[in-house]
């Protein structure tokens, strides 16, 4: 059997973890190949060794059937090797164009050749279908199109093994078939393809062969086609999951958060565009409140008008009867609304810190964490350890774990539990299961319908439509900025939710929703 990739061994540590435990990965050319496992469970890191991020401590790396020792990116790029990693590679302040050819720009005379470049750009971005617009910024465009740029950047330099680490977790349902659609044409042409998710239904629509991890281990590698999802699930939990959420009937009481007549300008540059327009709505205790909608409709601008982190242009915030709109965002924070944010590395996280100085972000200046201005770092760690033990945040040295060392998945626990262990009465969640693992997103579900049995108003901002259709009482579809739909998740489909989503479902466009 030729494979064009052998990872033999691979042994890859850090202070207090074992993050690969001689780990073995083997990759046909042309095929698809999943590499599943919960948050923490080791794949990232494996990927970061065969990329040359990471050196192991043990083990060989065959390429081809030859054995290398691949010390960075370049040389992985001088073996055919791109990487679309997790949290994204971009340089915010330059173009499109400018991050697909960073380190592989054509120069004559010492002048940048961009023209060759943008020429080469459409014509891959025609041929695998990944629409993007070369001259914006990529400061200025959505998450979805960021991934596009970063999968242009692997064809861009003719990379014949492409690893994508969980590349569906900003995506839309619409962005990740057209995501699907691109990775069969790309493993058609010969392309290997190692395909990192937790998403199951995703595997069984596009990988060929599965590889599992659990904690830092090899449990076993199997055939997509004749394995079911549940036997998948169990290798990667090591027990069974059940997704399916029962959600107790509720009578709402009064309304928590009240939105009226609310408009955001764009604040992108050389934008003077409404990009909230006219939204009215409201979320009552005891009920869970969705806004569902492709990306790029308004969410974030709406969010972060919500939240304080930008103010309205008009209208009128009210949280518990209290007029919030133009108050800043400690205090919303402090007078009931919890954020799990979209963006954790951005708006959730400081990396920098410690897991422990992230879980008291919200409360670092109450007298329980400070005295007369000095942080109190015995209570400080004793609170996190209580959170960390309770919320199974995994971490290598508990609260002392920096957290830009965490898995991805652990950081959105940290985040999760940090804003529910607040006791909020309000909770905006956006995304809040983006790039996890079942076994973590069934605990998050439980933990958001719990907030609501307990009588708190939820708001849950998302994009994977079963997640909307299980979690709501009530939906309301975003469209061009616009509250065009308020519906019951029993009495309609998720093809006619998705065609509301889309602006074209009978009647859905610019009507006016309390």
């Amino acid at each position: 059997m030729d494979y064009i990739i052998e990872m033999l061994g691979i042994t890859k540590e850090f202070p207090g973890i074992v993050a690969n435990n001689e780990v073995t990965l083997k990759v046909k050319k042309g095929e698809i190949h999943a590499l599943l496992g919960e948050n923490g469970a080791g794949k990232s890191t494996l990927m970061n060794v065969l990329f040359g991020l990471y050196q192991p401590e043990k083990g060989v790396i065959k390429i081809r059937g030859k054995e290398v020792n691949i010390f960075g990116p370049r040389e992985a790029n001088a073996l055919g090797i791109g990487m679309v990693h997790q949290h994204f590679m971009l340089v915010d302040s330059f173009t499109v164009l400018q991050n697909i050819v960073l380190g592989m720009e054509t120069v004559a005379g010492g002048l940048l050749r961009m023209e060759e470049a943008r020429k080469k750009v459409m014509a891959l971005s025609e041929q695998y279908g990944l629409k993007v617009d070369p001259s914006a910024l990529v400061s200025d465009i959505s998450v979805g199109m960021q991934q596009r740029v970063e999968i242009l950047k692997m064809l861009y330099r003719e990379n014949e093994i492409l690893i994508f680490d969980e590349p569906t977790a900003v995506l839309t349902p619409q962005e990740i078939d057209e995501l699907m659609h691109t990775m069969r044409g790309l493993a058609a042409e010969g392309k290997s393809i190692i395909f990192i998710t937790h998403k199951l239904n995703e595997i069984k629509a596009v990988a060929d062969r599965c590889t599992v991890l659990r904690r830092g281990k090899f449990i076993g590698v199997v055939d997509v086609a004749s394995t079911s999802k549940e036997t998948l699930s169990e290798m990667m939990v090591g027990r069974k999951v059940n997704l399916e959420i029962d959600l107790q009937p509720l009578t709402p009481g009064e309304p928590v958060l009240q939105v009226d007549k609310l408009f955001v300008k764009s604040r992108r540059q050389g934008q003077d565009k409404d990009v909230v327009k006219n939204v009215s709505f409201s979320v009552r205790k005891g009920e869970i409140v969705c806004i569902a909608g492709i990306d790029g409709n308004g969410q974030t601008e709406l969010v972060h008008a919500l939240t304080g982190l930008t103010m309205p242009d008009s209208g009128l915030l009210t949280l518990n009867g209290e007029d919030i709109t133009r108050q800043s965002v400690r205090f919303r924070n402090t007078h009931g609304i919890a954020h799990i944010p979209e963006d954790r590395h951005k708006h959730g996280l400081v990396l920098d810190y410690t897991l422990g100085e992230n879980l008291v972000l919200q409360g670092y200046f109450t007298p329980e964490f400070q005295n007369n201005g000095f942080l109190r770092r015995k209570k400080i760690i004793n609170y996190a350890d209580k959170l960390i033990d309770k919320y199974d945040i995994r971490s290598g040295q508990g609260a002392l774990t920096p957290a830009r060392s965490m898995s991805g998945g652990n950081q959105q626990k940290a985040i999760v539990a940090r804003e529910i262990d607040r006791n909020p009465d309000l909770l905006v969640a956006v995304q809040p299961t983006r790039g996890l693992d079942v076994g973590a997103i069934e605990y998050i579900h439980h933990k958001l319908v719990e907030q609501r049995d307990a009588g708190k108003a939820v708001l849950l901002i998302s994009l994977e439509l079963d997640e909307v259709m299980n979690l709501s009482d009530r939906i309301l579809v975003i469209y061009e900025g616009s509250i065009v739909a308020d519906l019951n998740p029993k009495e309609i489909t998720v093809q006619e939710l998705g065609l509301y989503m889309a602006g074209s479902a009978p009647g859905a466009v610019g009507r006016d929703v309390q």
